[in-house]
This record gives structure tokens, sequence and C-alpha cells, in this order.
């Protein structure tokens, strides 16, 4: 990307945050009442009821559906793996990423499974691929040491994600999920987490995809190292991202963003994912309300994340995969949950007396 289109960038990040309104609280209503006149117990099904209800409140209509769904992977690489802190080295993230091209790998299978589409993103992957090119550079910088990336480039990189959002919502996708792939992107996450929640990066960083016990100590040593050195600025989300994030954490905030302004449901996966969304809430808080959760992932810091956003998991599967993953495993619920309440019987059409709210 030129110096001069860099400079340019920002206009769609503030045109977006303008469009996210809070959620039409008429249609949530209406879609509780479809909900209570069903025939069967209320409530019983629990949070998938509420999912349907906190959809149709994003939309503006409790004729809510799931029709086409998309899994977004934002796949880049990070310089801070140079300080040691992974098991593999960066070459791995361009050929997980150009596999998802050739359906081997396990979101690939998944989509498939689920009836989704899949659309792998090159944001900063730090050799040419056959994905599709947003690349913002060939990968970040060490933030050990440096910036990841500059201000612009992180505005860059949000705004590459608004516009795969906005894309996806024009050719008629009703429900987005988020993933990524780029080794090392445990550590930008967690230095994310760490800033954002002001919580010691010991409790904010897990083992990723494997280290020992000697290299996870590292691993958090080399995250401290990065914070203390930048003083990144919680209450600024971009300067949290262009000191110690990554591309494709910027790029899947950008999706959260997108989404919400289009009134459509984007939906979190695990910890990375997560670090993404607390940002893109950090940015712009009413982005909260377009969200929803799929799982529980292992890495520490996930919970805690997901009590800031104000959320709850779907699932808990002790998943740690990542790539969406956790994402597109509750499509097929939410697919459930649609077909309960649109074609199940209610109370009136069966001629039987409906439950009551019990005091």
């Amino acid at each position: 990307m030129s110096a001069q289109s860099l400079q340019t960038e920002g206009k769609l990040l503030k045109e977006t945050m303008k469009k996210i309104c809070p959620p039409d609280t008429a249609a949530m209503e209406q879609c509780q009442k479809r909900w209570d006149s069903i025939a069967k117990p209320l409530h019983s099904l629990g949070r998938l009821e509420e999912v349907l209800i906190q959809t149709a409140g994003m939309t503006g209509s409790d004729e809510v559906h799931f029709g086409k769904k998309a899994l977004i992977v934002m796949c880049a690489d990070n310089g801070v793996v140079e300080e040691g802190i992974s098991q593999t080295g960066q070459e791995v993230t361009a050929v997980v990423a150009e596999n998802f091209l050739s359906g081997d790998t396990s979101a690939a299978i998944m989509c498939k499974a689920a009836g989704a589409d899949l659309f792998p993103v090159d944001i900063g992957i730090a050799r040419d691929t056959k994905l599709r090119n947003e690349k913002i550079a060939y990968g970040t910088k060490n933030m050990a040491r440096e910036w990841a990336m500059t201000r612009a480039q992180a505005v860059c990189a949000i705004e590459t994600g608004i516009r795969m959002a906005e894309e996806l919502a024009e050719k008629g996708y009703e429900i987005l999920a988020t993933g990524e792939m780029g080794i090392g992107n445990t550590t930008t996450s967690s230095a994310v987490a760490a800033v954002l929640l002001e919580k010691p990066v010991e409790e904010m960083t897990g083992r990723g995809a494997g280290l020992t016990s000697a290299a996870l100590k590292r691993k958090q040593e080399v995250i401290k190292k990065a914070v203390e050195l930048h003083q990144p600025d919680r209450t600024d989300g971009i300067d949290v991202l262009a000191k110690v994030g990554g591309f494709d954490l910027g790029g899947m905030a950008g999706v959260f963003l997108g989404g919400a302004a289009k009134k459509i449901p984007v939906i979190i996966d695990g910890f990375i994912s997560a670090a993404a969304a607390l940002l893109a809430a950090t940015i712009c808080p009413e982005v909260k309300s377009y969200m929803l959760t799929s799982h529980l992932s292992k890495e520490p810091a996930m919970q805690m994340i997901l009590e800031a956003l104000g959320k709850k998991p779907l699932l808990t599967c002790e998943m740690c995969l990542g790539e969406g993953t956790g994402a597109v495993a509750i499509f097929p619920l939410l697919q459930m949950a649609e077909d309960v309440y649109k074609k199940m019987s209610t109370f009136g059409e069966i001629s039987i007396e409906s439950y009551k709210e019990l005091k």
C-alpha cells in the first residue's frame, strides 16, 4: 500500500462508527413474544432463544434468518516470532493459509459441513500467497523492539475488515464468523488483552499452540517487555493495536465493526478473535450488541474477555484450535434454533393453554 493511500485512511472507520446504533428493542420484544407463544415450556431452549432475540435486535426484525453464512479468516505474520515465543516458525502461516483454498484445514472442513462459505484473507503474511490479497505489509515488526505497526497501518487493518464485512453483507450474507491464522498471534492477543483489561501478563498468557513451561515464561517476559517499552494507551484501541497487536487482530476488529454497521451478527471465535472483539469494543462500545459468542477457549484470558464484553459462551468444548473453528461450530445450533422458532406450532394453533410465567 502506498504512503499516499495510507494517509487517506480513517474516513471509512469514522463513517462506520457513526452507523452503529443500539439494537431495536421492539423487534426483540416481538421475538420474545413469538418464543413465548411456541408450544413448549417457557425459555426451555435457554441461550438459543436469547441468541435469536439478540439477533432480532441487530437486524431490526423478528423474522430472524441465518441463511447465507460466511467465515472470514484473517491471515498474517507477527515479527515477535523472532523472540522465540512460538513452537513453529513463521513459514507455517503461509502454508496453512493456502490450505484454506484447497479445503485442507479444520475450519474449511467444518464450514463445508455447516453450509458456510470460507473467505481467507492475506492481510499481512510474510510472503506472497494465493489468498485474496489485502496485504498491509509482509508481517508486523517485532513488538519487543519497536511498534508492531504504524498507527496508519493499524487503521488500514481495521478498515480492511470493515470492507470485507460490507462486501459480504451486500452479497446477501446474514451472519459472519471470525477466524485467523498467524504464528505468534496468541502472543499479540495476550498483550492486547493484558493492556485493555489492565491485568498482569501472567494471567492473560497461555501456552498457545503448545509451549514448555520455560517457553511460556519466555513468552510472558517478551510481552511484558513490549508493554513496558511502548506504554500503549488502553483507552485508545488503535494505539494498542499499533504498538502490540497484529494485522489479523485489526482485520477481525474491523469485521465486528463493519458487521454492526450493516446490522448483521458477527460471531466471536476463541481467544484471538475475542481479543479483536475487545479492541473493536474499545473503539466503539456499541459494537458489543452485534457480537455473538461461540465457545470458551482454553486460553486463560478467554473468560475474562467475555466477562468484560458482557458475554457468555454457547459451547464449552475445551477447543483451542483457532481458524474460526469454534465460531463455525455454532452455525448448526443457530439453524436448529431458527427452525424451532419458525416451524413449531404455537399454543393457540394446537388449542392448548399456554404456559404462564411463575412468580
